[in-house]
């Protein structure tokens, strides 16, 4: 069952509907969905659809030609292979799709192009001959990112300036990740998010007719299953010095978020050497380096500023859990480690995701309308505040501290604060008054508004102030996973 998408097939359909040529770019991280995505949009549309293999040049012309020359086409009946790529491209204009498109897909482009460099000028000089104002849709997929952007898309390149359509594919968002496991609770659709995250790949390993505990055990501890090895699998196909990006990736799944404090966990002395491997994960997907909300272009451009982390929740479980007890897990002792190492640790790991589902519930509110303002800009805010603190004379100080959500207009007048708490507990007034006092600097010159996220409720003084208070919004966690607005 396909599930989610909506926007990349509604983006290729209104492409596939438009006059003229079209060349699409359609790229993204391993797994997130890319071929499964285009065979969908493929349904009831005449079309050919090559996929890449890493061979050489000449048998993937060999395949290519065995893939088009299959279509009811004049040269079918002189030739069993194409010469040369321009022989065969050109043939794409004789595929017998009467009015409709002439659709040709190729997975994998940068296989293609990496057997033979020539390839993208070959491909400029059909399109720019006779292609760009033919029926004809030629949509070019890959996984290799940093192949994609700088051999394809970068302005030195012969096919810059000719796509019609260039769609960066990334991981499914909470709401659709969750439409795979329907008769889950609301708490373990975010578990179970916080686990795999949304590459389709990872959520269809588990059963939606297990738990959440049988699924983690079977499918991801267990020796064998696809996931258990997948996180090595994928690093040895990306990268070289997989023990060092192994040590990289454990150490800021652990916590460690600033240059400085991964080179030293990682046991990497050079933070230039280490900024370039962060570079590489960076540009894989799995990782990247965040910002304050109100940071400027400055900040942005120094290396050393910033926070990273795993973008790749899948990623930031098993380096959490499974790497570290990998023994046990070789040794199958799979009931122990979820028990002991697992189990009791998990809910608080999923803290950190929970916020991330927030900031996602609070995009779908803009999409509603239903905000008091729309916002320009939103994410996490960090640097120096007021905090309370009772020792302190006049019960405050100022200190280092982080906002779960701010979202600022466009003029910078009005602020929506969130705190997000994934807690068997209530959010307590005390919480609330914590927050209220982070901000308070900033209260004379704009309206500010809060809207507090939690998994067990509130405690009734909060509630009594929601009702007095116009600004105050609290959101219980079944709003937040059924997206009630």
């Amino acid at each position: 069952m396909f599930i989610g998408r909506e926007a990349e097939l509604q983006f290729l359909e209104s492409r596939y509907k438009a006059e003229n040529g079209q060349l699409i770019v359609l790229y993204g991280r391993r797994r997130v969905g890319k071929t499964e995505t285009l065979k969908k949009f493929c349904e009831g549309k005449p079309h050919v659809f090559f996929a890449c293999r890493e061979c050489t040049d000449r048998l993937q012309l060999k395949a290519f030609s065995e893939k088009v020359l299959k279509e009811d086409i004049p040269a079918r009946q002189y030739i069993n292979q194409f010469t040369d790529w321009e022989q065969a491209f050109r043939a794409i204009l004789e595929l017998p799709y009467g009015d409709k498109k002439k659709l040709l897909i190729i997975d994998e482009f940068p296989y293609m192009c990496r057997g033979n460099s020539g390839i993208p000028s070959i491909l400029q000089n059909l399109w720019d001959e006779i292609l760009k104002d033919s029926n004809v849709m030629l949509i070019l997929c890959g996984s290799s990112m940093s192949f994609i952007e700088k051999e394809i898309l970068s302005e030195k390149n012969p096919l810059y300036g000719r796509a019609t359509g260039i769609y960066k594919m990334n991981e499914m968002g909470f709401y659709d990740a969750v439409k795979f496991f329907p008769d889950y609770s609301d708490r373990d659709k975010v578990l179970v998010y916080a686990i795999l995250g949304g590459i389709p790949h990872y959520l269809r390993q588990f059963r939606a007719n297990l738990s959440l505990a049988d699924n983690i055990k079977q499918n991801i501890l267990t020796k064998g299953c696809i996931l258990y090895s997948e996180v090595d699998f994928l690093l040895r196909q990306e990268l070289r010095e997989t023990s060092l990006y192994n040590s990289l990736i454990e150490a800021i799944a652990l916590g460690n978020t600033r240059l400085n404090e991964i080179s030293q966990k990682s046991l990497v002395d050079d933070t230039s050497k280490t900024s370039v491997y962060l570079r590489n994960l960076t540009q894989l997907g799995i990782i990247e380096r965040e910002f304050s909300v109100d940071a400027g272009i400055k900040e942005r451009a120094n290396t050393r500023r910033g926070t990273y982390k795993l973008t790749d929740n899948y990623f930031r479980f098993w380096y959490s859990f499974a790497f570290t007890n990998y023994s046990d897990l070789e040794a199958g002792d799979v009931d122990g480690v979820y028990e002991y190492a697992i189990a009791p640790l998990l809910h608080e790991f999923a803290a950190f995701i929970f916020e991330d589902i927030c900031r996602q519930y609070v995009q779908e509110l803009q999409k509603a309308n239903v905000l008091p303002f729309r916002y320009m800009k939103m994410g996490r805010w960090s640097g120096r505040t007021t905090v309370r603190d009772a020792s302190c004379e006049n019960g405050f100080r100022v200190a280092e501290t982080e906002i779960d959500i701010v979202a600022v207009s466009r003029q910078m007048k009005e602020y929506l604060i969130g705190e997000c708490k994934f807690k068997g507990k209530p959010f307590r007034y005390s919480e609330y008054l914590d927050t209220l006092a982070k901000m308070a600097p900033q209260k004379k010159e704009a309206a500010f508004y809060y809207a507090l996220f939690s998994e067990s409720g509130f405690d009734e003084k909060i509630c009594e102030e929601a009702e007095r208070a116009g600004n105050l919004y609290l959101f219980s966690l079944g709003d937040i996973v059924n997206c009630r607005r």
